[in-house]
């Protein structure tokens, strides 16, 4: 029997419990020295059972739960369940609603990044750029608790619109948070872009080929750092997106470099976005004026007998949506987030799926760390971004 002293590999578990790994992964690494020389990535540690919860609720029930999926961009996750139903009901939100999910979904997208880029740097030790990235998100959040009156999980998005118009003084709110996110960002980019530590953690390190990444079904900042431009908001469009101009930034390393680059770029033209929405923006209803699919308004239901009955089989009996079968997709904050329903007709769905980014984007991980240093698994790992919440669905 050979002696275990004299091997020159070593297995080790790095998590579920190691904070890099956030708690719900477990990577089950062959080392020799700190060189990985494979890596078997094991999930599920978060089963949150959404897809099963989901055939016991109604239509309107699921919303929350769509919250905790990628809890880093919630309202996107919303966004995408709405426009699902709708395309089952075969309705369409009123232009107002459609220019406010725009708005509130590209936020919802800055958060993500922001949040994403400040890990990576905390992990790698930049801890001044972290404070300044978590700061500017958290300006974010006031602006969407004053909007929806949560910070985090909003359940605001409604099959047919949105719960609420915009706060009257949003537009000069929101100009000066981008101001201050603007600032967070040249802040971080001129502490961690000439750091030669930060930089040698970066460059070259995690890399992926175009080949790897299509073959792996890769979306989002990790195919578009291998220099494929793909972004469901312009290959297919949806909402009002067509109407913007925007730009794809796109790597050509594949590296974790090229992923934080384009993270900080995406907020740039997420904001972009926001401004052109913000000045487009027409006047109208926020959902559609059918009581058979959106809630009455409360002054409707405490002063009137229609409305009053309508809050009461939406409350007991739910809406009705048509018998059938739908695949919609969106691009959510790791890439294209895509729900497959299923309705017989009744008040909730009879099957619905998700077609996570985090779960298909995961699946490279060992690619991307095989025949590197154990420490490089941290940056990968979190270039990722993988979101527990979206992945262990």
């Amino acid at each position: 029997m050979k002696d275990k002293l004299t091997e020159t590999t070593m297995e080790l578990m790095m998590g579920p419990s190691h904070p890099a790994m956030h708690g719900t992964v477990l990577c089950r690494l062959l080392l020799e020295g700190e060189k990985v020389k494979d890596c078997d990535v094991e999930l599920g540690y978060l089963h949150r059972g959404f897809e099963k919860i989901c055939e016991n609720c109604s239509w309107l029930q699921i919303f929350p739960y769509t919250d905790r999926l990628n809890y880093a961009s919630p309202l996107l996750n919303e966004v995408g369940y709405a426009l699902s139903i709708e395309k089952l009901m075969g309705i369409e939100a009123p232009p107002r609603a459609q220019y406010i999910r725009v708005i509130l979904g590209e936020l919802s997208r800055i958060t993500d990044h922001l949040l994403c880029n400040a890990a990576i740097s905390m992990e790698l030790g930049a801890f001044t750029p972290y404070l300044y990235l978590i700061t500017a998100r958290e300006w974010i959040f006031r602006l969407l608790e004053k909007t929806t009156g949560a910070r985090v999980t909003h359940n605001w998005i409604r099959i047919g619109g949105v719960k609420e118009d915009l706060p009257y003084d949003f537009k000069d709110d929101i100009e000066e948070v981008f101001k201050k996110i603007d600032r967070a960002i040249k802040d971080s980019e001129a502490i961690l872009m000439k750091n030669r530590i930060f930089l040698d953690r970066l460059e070259g390190v995690g890399k992926i080929s175009k080949e790897s990444a299509i073959s792996y079904g890769l979306t989002g900042v990790l195919l578009r750092s291998t220099g494929i431009p793909y972004d469901v908001r312009k290959d297919y469009p949806y909402l009002v997106y067509e109407e913007f101009e925007f730009d794809i930034p796109i790597g050509t390393n594949g590296d974790n470099y090229d992923r934080f680059m384009i993270r900080f770029e995406e907020i740039r033209q997420s904001i972009r976005i926001i401004r052109q929405a913000l000045k487009k923006i027409p006047k109208g209803a926020v959902k559609v004026e059918d009581w058979g699919i959106v809630l009455p308004d409360k002054i409707e239901v405490y002063t009137t007998i229609e409305g009053t009955i309508a809050q009461f089989m939406h409350v007991i009996k739910g809406i009705r949506v048509p018998k059938g079968e739908v695949y919609s997709y969106i691009e959510g904050g790791n890439g294209e987030l895509g729900y497959y329903v299923v309705s017989t007709g009744d008040n909730g769905p009879y099957r619905l799926h998700l077609r996570a980014p985090c779960f298909l984007n995961l699946q490279a991980l060992k690619e991307m760390v095989v025949d590197g240093y154990l420490a490089d698994i941290i940056p990968t790992f979190g270039s990722i971004n993988m979101i527990g919440g979206e992945c262990d669905r």
